[in-house]
């Protein structure tokens, strides 16, 4: 599996957890891997590392967000932003480039154009560290 479908995944479980009223994210995974494919260590990783800094990353998104709160964006938006800017913190693999312009492409596929350029702003800015 290709780091961008890994990624994928990972935004598919954040984005379901965004939904769920279940707090155990085991089961989210079990369910997946059950109804989807099996979820890679990457993707599992991944998510449950968001979980475990949703403060922090909802705390980066609100104070490098310009026009919207995180409690008013759209969920695949929050779900794309935290995939991205936890690869950019904790992610070290990973560079800033890479994780904003995967989070666009993203975008573009499941949000609109105006989610990708949004999306693109605020990690911009959380990269540059505004």
């Amino acid at each position: 599996m290709k780091r961008s479908e890994m990624r994928e995944q990972a935004f598919f479980l954040i984005f379901e957890k965004l939904f769920a009223k279940e707090d155990n994210i085991d089961d989210l995974i079990e369910l997946y891997s059950e109804n989807v494919e099996p979820v890679c260590e990457y993707a599992r990783d991944i998510f449950a590392g968001i979980q475990s800094n949703k403060d922090v990353l909802l705390d980066l998104i609100n104070s490098n967000s310009k026009s919207w709160k995180s409690t008013r964006l759209p969920k695949v938006t929050l779900a794309l932003l935290m995939l991205a800017i936890y690869e950019m913190k904790y992610v070290d693999s990973v560079p800033d480039s890479v994780a904003i312009n995967e989070a666009v492409e993203l975008a573009k596929k499941y949000a609109g154009t105006e989610d990708a350029s949004y999306i693109n702003g605020v990690l911009g800015a959380v990269s540059r560290g505004e």
